[in-house]
Parts: structure tokens; sequence; C-alpha cells
């Protein structure tokens, strides 16, 4: 069974940072990622998605690819191409692999405008490497779908530096930024 974990970051390059971060985990063997995307609130309350999988045009590529084999097996190569692109394309479009976009938007819509969500879906994973390779990385955490006990040991780790807290701090403020989610 998978894990969702959700965090908040002030960016969406922060947030690509963190991402690249537990891909180079993944490298090294101690987590083991389903899907990773990020969902950024921009000004005006529209939610942009930044998938790993472009399944439209994976679609197409191979909906072309099939349509060609079977378009030249008919002595119609361009036309089976075209018409296997278009619905490898279609398919791709309507297919969702990963975590559900419906839902990352949803969660999404409570964000601040700038602020960016970190939507990962675990299989497995080393707990106790990978809390101390993101240790003070900073992030909020929104939802996950963890036991309460690593759930707080995912939030004291992302908090464990103060240096991860300063970095948060406004510019000539002792007092750290709101948090980016309202109400939590």
């Amino acid at each position: 069974m998978s894990d969702l974990v959700v965090i908040v970051y002030p960016t969406e390059a922060r947030a690509e940072e963190m991402r690249q971060k537990l891909f180079g985990l993944q490298k090294e063997y101690l987590i083991q990622i389903s899907d990773a995307a990020i969902a950024v609130m921009h000004e005006g309350g529209k939610v942009k998605l930044n998938q790993l999988l472009n399944t439209t045009a994976l679609g197409a590529a191979s909906g072309g690819f099939w349509g060609l084999l079977i378009g030249a097996i008919f002595l119609m190569p361009i036309f089976g191409a075209a018409i296997g692109a278009a619905s490898g394309a279609l398919g791709g479009a309507l297919s969702d692999y990963g975590v559900n976009d419906a839902f990352m938007k949803e969660l999404s819509a409570s964000l601040q405008p700038g602020n960016a969500a970190l939507f990962v879906l675990i299989q497995k994973m080393t707990g106790d490497k990978v809390l101390e390779a993101i240790k003070g990385t900073g992030g909020v955490v929104l939802k996950t779908s963890l036991d309460h006990s690593q759930e707080q040991a995912l939030r004291d780790a992302l908090a464990a530096s103060p240096a991860a807290q300063r970095q948060e701090l406004a510019p000539g403020s002792t007092e750290p930024t709101p948090n980016p989610i309202p109400g939590v």
C-alpha cells in the first residue's frame, strides 16, 4: 500500500528542490516513489499542476507508433500514424496515473498565491534515513496518510534545523512568516 504525503512550500522552486532531493534518495534505494507532483497556486486562484508524466504526449507517441505499424500492413502508413496518434493522445489525456488530478487541485485551492504543494506517493521507504536526509528542509505538512507517530516524525524532521526556520523569516523581522495554509 502506498502512502500520500503533501507538503506546502513558499515557492515552486523550493517544492521542486525537495522533489529532486527525494529523487536522489530514490537513486540510493532509500525511498520508492510512485508519483511526485507539484501544484502551484497562482494569482487569481488558478492552480497549475507540474507532473512528472505527460500522459497526452506519451499516448500520442505510442498511438502514432502502433498506427504507423498497422497502417503499413494495410498500405496506408501515414493515415494509420495520424489516426493512431490522435486516438493515443485522447486516451492519454483521459488517463490519470498516480495522485488524482482533481484531488490535487481541490486540496491546493486552500493555498496562498505563490505557494506550492508537493504531492508524493510513496510505495516504501527506509524511514529513519529519509527523515535524516530531509531534516531541516522546511515546509508545512498539509496532509498525509501516515499514522500519527510517522506524521509527527515527518513534521519534526522538516522543522528540525534552526537554519531552516531563519530562512522563513521575513526580511528585517524576528517573527516567522505567516503559515501558508489558512486555518492550520
